[in-house]
């Protein structure tokens, strides 16, 4: 009965290993005669440098000789650290009688070969190895060339800032969610703590005081360092600081109401 070691890798937790595995399984069992399978699965970026607890323990049992072959189903699932770490682990595994099988190309590295074949085959590996890689870093350079392409263009890139709305690519000014922010703001200007400002607003604590830290002058003033920002609270301005005393006993509401048309009057 072989012992065989199916490895399958993801990059993020988003991503499921499943199909991996089930092809890795499917094969094994067509190919070896009652084989026992093994599971080795890690989540790790392709661009950390580190190695997965998975790996590890797959380099411990192929070490301990516990596996025949080695399953995976392209050798750039192992190629992090580029060609030079797949010729290493291809070595390893010969070196305590394990074979090595890819299925994406069908490239079989087997204790059987003569040296001539492993060598080759060896090589291959490499340079499959580094082709992955430079495709991975492309792949990554051209999405980075999307996001500053699009800041340029004065494309909001991911999730809006409290208040604001993504409308075709585009921020704009969230009215009601800015002036409740805008109140809770004032609430802490008039001494009340980040909870009471926060308290009864859809506006968690943590976020209004990184905003009082922040963008303070953005709610108060409709000012921002960021033009895109900037561009989209243009519509607020002037906007004033509603003369709003301690003391008021009027609804949320209506104070909410009051600041409103304090900023339509100056928009007309």
């Amino acid at each position: 009965m072989p012992e065989i070691g199916i490895y399958a890798r993801v990059s993020t937790t988003e991503q499921d290993p499943q199909r991996q595995l089930d092809e890795l399984r499917e094969f094994a069992k067509s190919t070896y005669d009652e084989p026992e399978i093994h599971t080795y699965v890690d989540i790790i970026s392709g661009t950390e440098t580190e190695r997965g607890e998975e790996y590890q323990r797959l380099r411990v049992d192929i070490k301990d000789g516990a596996l025949d072959v080695v399953v995976v189903h392209e050798l750039s699932r192992l190629s992090r650290l580029g060609a030079g770490e797949i010729h290493e682990f291809l070595e390893f595994c010969l070196s305590h009688e394990t074979g090595i099988q890819d299925l994406e190309v069908g490239l079989e590295i087997s204790l059987e070969d003569d040296l001539v074949d492993r060598a080759v085959s060896q090589l291959i590996a490499g340079v499959m190895g580094d082709l992955a890689r430079v495709e991975h870093k492309q792949k990554l350079r051209r999405i980075q060339s999307g996001i500053d392409a699009a800041k340029e263009a004065g494309r909001w890139i991911g999730r809006p800032p409290a208040g604001f709305d993504v409308e075709d690519g585009y921020l704009q000014v969230n009215a009601d969610e800015f002036l409740t922010i805008r109140r809770a703001l004032e609430r802490v200007e008039h001494g009340y703590t980040y909870a009471e400002a926060a308290d009864g607003t859809p506006v968690a604590e943590s976020t209004l005081r990184a905003l009082y830290d922040d963008r303070l002058d953005l709610y108060f003033y409709a000012e921002a360092e960021d033009e895109r920002l900037q561009a989209a609270a243009q519509e607020l301005e002037p906007l004033e600081e509603p003369a709003i005393p301690d003391d008021t006993s009027l609804p949320e509401q209506e104070i909410r109401a009051i600041v409103r048309d304090e900023i339509n009057r100056h928009q007309q």
